[in-house]
């Protein structure tokens, strides 16, 4: 009997280049669309635009495929679990931190809740269309995470956190592909999402505007203050921390001059302080 392999869809080339490459190395497969971030519809994408994912385009993508490829599907709404994941993106903002939301949702959400789901689905494997690779070395009892074969779209910088007992079962079909690769496959095997833009923002803030939503979720509550050189002279005043990021260089409101970047913020201040580049920790 096949090995039974739960692949994540996102409605995406990767993923359905991941259910493909399984088909033919002959696994059993079992198709899963994981609905997390902002729902969208199916209008507000074009083939042009890059964009989030989670959309009911992508889920009308995914179960496309599944079907091409005759598997069973399963879509499930995990919006009420995500949420936590955006709440801790806004706090970590406001906070004076740089949050990816992309680790915490691999971490915990979509490799968690992958391999509850692969349980009760009685799938041995999973997997998903992410730029990585899992070497498992002679004699060793272990997995080991290692970097895409593609160093433009490599993904094991998010994906260092998923527990080792889990990272055991996992398969990544097109981690050692290059990109161009992969489309090519998808297209000559007829999948209808081969030219597909990548998803390259942030899944719940589809319009880069992170400050937008931390003032929306956290409405009065922005920290403003005063930028500041390292030696304490003030230079200007800022509306919320939530705009600032170390190391960011652009938008910071100072006018020209020798370029600055952000060296540290302080919370309970305010403040954020600004200096040369040689000086970034």
């Amino acid at each position: 009997m096949a090995e039974r392999v739960l692949v994540a869809m996102s409605g995406g080339v990767d993923s359905s280049a991941t259910a493909l490459l399984l088909r033919r190395q002959g696994y059993e497969l079992v198709g899963l669309f994981m609905r997390t971030g902002d729902h969208g519809n199916a209008s507000e994408a074009t083939p042009s635009r890059k964009k989030g994912c989670c959309s009911a385009l992508d889920a009308s993508d995914a179960r496309r495929v599944a079907d091409l490829l005759d598997m069973p599907f399963h879509a499930l709404d995990f919006e009420e679990d995500f949420g936590r994941i955006v709440e801790r993106f806004v706090d970590e903002y406001r906070a004076g931190r740089t949050p990816n939301p992309c680790v915490a949702c691999n971490n915990w959400l979509k490799f968690g809740r992958l391999a509850e789901m692969a349980d009760r689905l009685d799938c041995h494997w999973i997997a998903t269309g992410h730029y990585a690779q899992i070497i498992r070395p002679h004699g060793a009892d272990r997995a080991e995470l290692h970097r895409g074969l593609d160093p433009a779209k490599d993904q094991s910088y998010v994906l260092h956190g998923i527990k080792p007992k889990v990272l055991e079962r996992v398969l990544f079909p097109v981690g050692g592909l290059p990109k161009t690769q992969v489309r090519e496959i998808a297209q000559e095997a007829g999948l209808p999402v081969f030219s597909k833009p990548d998803s390259v923002e942030i899944c719940f803030v589809p319009d880069q505007d992170h400050v937008g939503l931390v003032r929306r979720l956290r409405p009065g509550q922005s920290i403003g203050g005063d930028i500041i050189d390292t030696a304490g002279n003030r230079l200007a005043t800022h509306d919320g921390l939530e705009r600032f990021t170390i190391g960011q260089r652009k938008g910071l409101g100072l006018g020209g001059g020798k370029p600055r970047y952000v060296l540290q913020l302080v919370p309970d201040q305010g403040t954020v302080v600004v200096g040369e580049r040689d000086e970034l920790p």
